[in-house]
C-alpha cells in the first residue's frame, strides 16, 4: 500500500531560490489553466489562521485539488510582542494540521530557518507532513559547481566557479541567473572558464580594478588609465566617486595583506582578515607582493589626500584617478 501524499508542507530557510523551487513543484502538480488557478490561494504573514484554514477546507472548484500557500506566517506568530493572540493563533493552527482534508495541500513558507523543535514543525511531521530546510550553502563555490551540472548540464572549472561565487556571494538567485546566462553563451558545448565570468558577469568595475592594480604594479600607466575610463564609460551614472571608493578599498586590502604577510602571517588567514571570498583574497595576496609595504603606505596616504580634496571640492574624482595613475606609472 502506497504512502499517502503529505497534506502539510513547511519550506524554511534563507535560500529563497530553493524554497521557491519547492513551492513551484506543488504549483506544477496543480496543472495549468483557469481551473488550477481558481484552486490556488496565497496568503502573507498578515493573514489570520482562521482565514488560512477556511481556504484549506474550501472544496475545490472544477478540480480534485486545492493548494494554499502562506508566506511568513510562523515567523510572524513567533515574533516578540505577539502576545496571547499570536500564541492562540499558533495553537489553533497546530490543532488543525492533523485534520486537513485529503483534497488540500497547505504549504507554509518561511524566509528564516526554524528550529527542529518548533511546535508547528513537530505537528506537521507527526501528522505525516513534509518539512525541508533551505539554508544558505556554506560553500558557494561548491553550490555553483553542483547547480551548473545538475540544472544546466554545464561544466565549469573550479576557478570559474570561485570567481562567480566571489561576485554573487550568498545571493543564490543572482548566481543562478549568471549560470543561465553562461549556459546560453556557451550552449553547453564547452566548460565555462574564468575568462567567461570576466566577460559576462557584471562585476566591473571590481574586475577592472584587479587588472588596473596589476597594470600599476607593472608600471603600465596607459593600460591602467584605459581600464579606469572603461569602467567609467560602462556606467553612465558613475561620476568617479564610486570607482574611487573601490580603488581605496582595494589598496587598503593590499596594505593589510602586505602587513600581515610581512609579520609572518599565513596566507590562509587572508579571507578572514580581509573579509573577502577566498578567490578575491588570493588575488589580493598575489597583487600585494608586487609592492613593498612602504610603497603601499605611500599610495594609501595619497589616496586619503585625494579623498579629502574631492570632498572639499578642490579636485574632481576623475582627475584624482588620472593623477593617481600618472604618479604611480612611468609611461
Amino acid at each position: 500500500m502506497s504512502k499517502p501524499a503529505p497534506r502539510a508542507y513547511i519550506f524554511h530557510g534563507e535560500d529563497d531560490l530553493g524554497r521557491e523551487e519547492a513551492v513551484q513543484k506543488l504549483l506544477d502538480a496543480m496543472g495549468s489553466g483557469p481551473e488550477a488557478e481558481m484552486n490556488i490561494s496565497r496568503f502573507d504573514e498578515t493573514a489570520s489562521v482562521a482565514a488560512v484554514i477556511n481556504a484549506v477546507r474550501s472544496f475545490p472548484f472544477l478540480s480534485t485539488r486545492r493548494l494554499v500557500i502562506v508566506t511568513g506566517l510562523l515567523e510572524h506568530l513567533g515574533r516578540k510582542g505577539g502576545g496571547e493572540a499570536a500564541k492562540k493563533a499558533q495553537e489553533h493552527l497546530i490543532s488543525e494540521i492533523p485534520h486537513l482534508p485529503e483534497y488540500s495541500r497547505l504549504a507554509l513558507v518561511e524566509r528564516v530557518s526554524l528550529k527542529p523543535d518548533h511546535k508547528v514543525v513537530q505537528a506537521v511531521i507527526s501528522s505525516g507532513g513534509f518539512v525541508r530546510a533551505y539554508p544558505l550553502p556554506e560553500d558557494a563555490t561548491g553550490w555553483i559547481l553542483k547547480r551548473a551540472k545538475t540544472v544546466y548540464n554545464l561544466e565549469m572549472d573550479a576557478r570559474a566557479a570561485s570567481a562567480l561565487a566571489s561576485v554573487t556571494g550568498s545571493d543564490l538567485r543572482r548566481a543562478d541567473n549568471e549560470l543561465h546566462k553562461l549556459w546560453c553563451y556557451t550552449e553547453g558545448a564547452r566548460p565555462v572558464t574564468e575568462a567567461d565570468i570576466a566577460l559576462l558577469t557584471p562585476y566591473v568595475p571590481e574586475a577592472n580594478i584587479f587588472e588596473m592594480v596589476d597594470a600599476l604594479a607593472s608600471q603600465n600607466g596607459r593600460l591602467a588609465m584605459r581600464l579606469i575610463h572603461t569602467a567609467l564609460e560602462q556606467d553612465p551614472r558613475e561620476d568617479g566617486f564610486g570607482l574611487f571608493g573601490i580603488i581605496v578599498r582595494q589598496f587598503r586590502a593590499l596594505l593589510l595583506a602586505r602587513e600581515h604577510l610581512d609579520r609572518g602571517g599565513s596566507r590562509r588567514d587572508l579571507p578572514s582578515l580581509l573579509k573577502m571570498h577566498p578567490y578575491a583574497a588570493e588575488k589580493v595576496e598575489r597583487q600585494c607582493r608586487a609592492f613593498t609595504l612602504e610603497e603601499l603606505e605611500t599610495i594609501y596616504r595619497r589616496l586619503q589626500a585625494y579623498d579629502e580634496e574631492m570632498k572639499t571640492g578642490r579636485i574632481a574624482p576623475v582627475l584624482a584617478l588620472d593623477l593617481l595613475v600618472a604618479t604611480l606609472s612611468r609611461d
